[in-house]
């Protein structure tokens, strides 16, 4: 299967000041297959919305680059290029509550991509806008009602079509559920995957949830302090982690298991994460790991390859 992305090196630091420098993105190779679901998964904090934002050009690139079929994006994108790559490249953002102008009409909302493209006449944009609210759950009389008449899932709902309208190819979405109740997390991923397989959509799936990332990815990549730890086949990292940051945060995921979850050990993982302005030198997990080594405090371990695995690690473990 062909890559439809792919990200090379890429890193985005912002500058705090005082000759400060916050590392979010720091040098993350990563390519996303046609028709594929990647989940990115890691704490709070750790870089993940950021690196979503930067793949799109919401944020620009310190360096490294990022290919959409075979093109190289720009380092900063110019307004022409949002509208030249929003037919291709969309977004569902986190919070359905602030994403969403209250000002504007729902109609208004879902049809603002698409009257940057004029292909179609004001009666033809209605149109398409009352087939996407069904589309997605909702009703075509919705459309002339505003934001604060809906609930949290229903606002998520508008958020996915206003960013499908366009029919892109591929879309980034920054932890769609976490601000929803449980129940309406599994109607939200559910549509997601009816839509992607009708429409052969390309995902990059952010969320803490590593039960719902694990269901709905193909691959699973694992994100620690602006750089990736590691990557494979979802469920193969799932049920038998390679990194010790990733055993640990599998391992502090709930399981719906009272009795199992009465009598398991503890997996929290010790100490805080590092800041991102002062990273330290080797392996960024080394002061938090239980398996730490002289190297990991000297040696920054490169994303390798596992010998008869699908799988990558970066690890002086594996070396």
């Amino acid at each position: 299967m062909a890559d439809l992305l792919e990200v090379n090196e890429l890193t985005r630091f912002f500058d705090m000041g005082n000759g400060e420098l916050c590392h979010a993105v720091d040098k993350i190779s990563l390519s996303i297959a046609e028709k594929e679901i990647v989940g990115l998964v890691g704490e709070s904090g750790s870089g993940k919305s950021t690196f979503g934002k930067t793949v799109l050009g919401l944020h620009s690139k310190t360096s490294g680059t990022v290919k959409f079929r075979g093109e190289t994006l720009p380092q900063q994108y110019r307004p022409a290029d949002f509208q030249r790559l929003a037919g291709k490249m969309q977004m569902i953002f986190q919070d359905p509550y602030s994403s969403l102008n209250p000002r504007m009409t729902v109609g208004e909302i879902v049809a603002e991509g698409i009257r940057l493209h004029p292909q179609l006449n004001s009666a033809g944009i209605k149109e398409r806008v009352a087939e996407w609210l069904v589309k997605v759950g909702l009703q075509a009389d919705h459309m002339s009602r505003y934001p604060h008449e809906f609930s949290g899932g229903q606002r998520q709902r508008i958020g996915i079509a206003r960013a499908l309208i366009l029919a892109p190819e591929f879309v980034v979405c920054d932890e769609p559920i976490s601000a929803l109740d449980v129940s309406v997390q599994a109607q939200v991923v559910n549509l997601l995957g009816e839509l992607k397989e009708s429409m052969g959509l390309t995902l990059l799936f952010i969320a803490h949830d590593l039960s719902m990332v694990r269901y709905v990815s193909d691959r699973m990549a694992v994100m620690y302090l602006g750089s990736l730890v590691e990557i494979g086949k979802a469920d193969e990292l799932y049920f038998d982690p390679k990194h010790p940051y990733t055993e640990v945060l599998i391992g502090s995921n709930p399981e719906p298991d009272p009795e199992f979850e009465r009598s398991r050990p503890s997996t929290a993982i010790r100490g805080e994460i590092p800041s991102p302005v002062n990273v330290p030198a080797g392996c960024r997990f080394a002061s938090r790991c239980e398996k730490v080594m002289d190297v990991c405090r000297q040696v920054t371990p490169p994303l390798l390859q596992l010998k008869d695995l699908d799988r990558q690690v970066a690890c002086h473990l594996y070396r």
